[in-house]
């Protein structure tokens, strides 16, 4: 047997006295207890099951175990949106309900227990639940991480459409508002799409774009002269007066390569 085992009298104990222990659970999670059904449909989280399996582990020094349990659950929590408050008021109950079974224990079985065996169950016991609670929240921020990305790099695909229409020519509509950050945003997928497509000509159709700020307007310019060093003509569509009048205030000229049309449809005219 480890050394780093509880007693397994206590392991004993506490299966001997499991809807005993279930029923303390549940009173000292009362925020929980409404909702234990809930996460079992939504997320076929069991809660009851999960502390008896958590305790376990726990009790019996299977760190691997426990490690790879922490992250199964924050994986699952994370995916459910089930809020790390919650989890964490239930672990704590845990932690107040184990400890309450063990005095009892430690009150019938007095003569086993000195002191320092107290100390030592205690630092065993408290350092795996923490153990616990931290492996399972990297595992739900990583995982939270990684889903925010997902959605950021969807965001940015839809922000920037790239349309093929010919075999060279492309459309790249923009609509809403246009900032420094989505410009930016904008210049690496146009030049990423350029050499997978081997565009010739971007169609760049600002008809849905009604303001823009004098930085937003020159970055945009810096996209159109990336896109003439990789070989790509850009056409100009739908520019609004309001921004064509701040252009003009601003000083601010497009290349003398860059051709501008009034309307997408002229530019789908000339170009199909």
């Amino acid at each position: 047997m480890s050394s780093d085992k509880v007693n397994p009298k206590v392991n004993q104990f506490m299966d001997e006295n499991k809807d005993k222990f279930e029923q303390e659970l549940l009173m000292q999670a009362v925020n929980v207890n409404d909702r234990i059904e809930e996460i079992l449909r939504i997320g076929n989280i069991n809660l009851i099951e999960n502390a008896h399996k958590l305790v376990a582990f726990v009790i019996e020094a299977k760190k691997d175990e426990l490690e790879s349990f922490a992250k199964e659950e924050g994986i699952a929590w994370a995916k459910h949106s089930l809020t790390l408050a919650f989890k964490l008021e239930w672990v704590s109950a845990i932690r107040r309900t184990l400890w309450k079974f063990t005095q009892e224990y430690i009150q019938v079985n007095m003569k086993e227990f000195k002191l320092n065996d107290f100390f030592a169950l205690e630092k065993k016991v408290n350092s795996r639940l923490d153990h616990f609670l931290n492996a399972f929240f990297i595992s739900y921020s990583s995982y939270k991480d990684q889903e925010i990305k997902a959605q950021k790099n969807l965001v940015e695909n839809l922000s920037v459409p790239i349309i093929p229409i010919t075999p060279t020519t492309s459309i790249l509509p923009l609509i809403g508002m246009l900032d420094y950050c989505r410009t930016t945003v904008i210049q690496e997928k146009v030049l990423n799409e350029i050499g997978r497509l081997h565009i010739q000509t971007l169609i760049l159709d600002l008809s849905g774009i009604s303001e823009m700020e004098h930085e937003v307007i020159d970055n945009l310019s810096k996209v159109i002269e990336s896109t003439k060093l990789m070989g790509c003509q850009t056409v100009i569509t739908g520019l609004r007066p309001d921004v064509v009048r701040k252009m003009a205030t601003l000083g601010i000229r497009f290349g003398g390569e860059t051709k501008t049309l009034g309307t997408l449809q002229r530019a789908l005219q000339s170009y199909l």
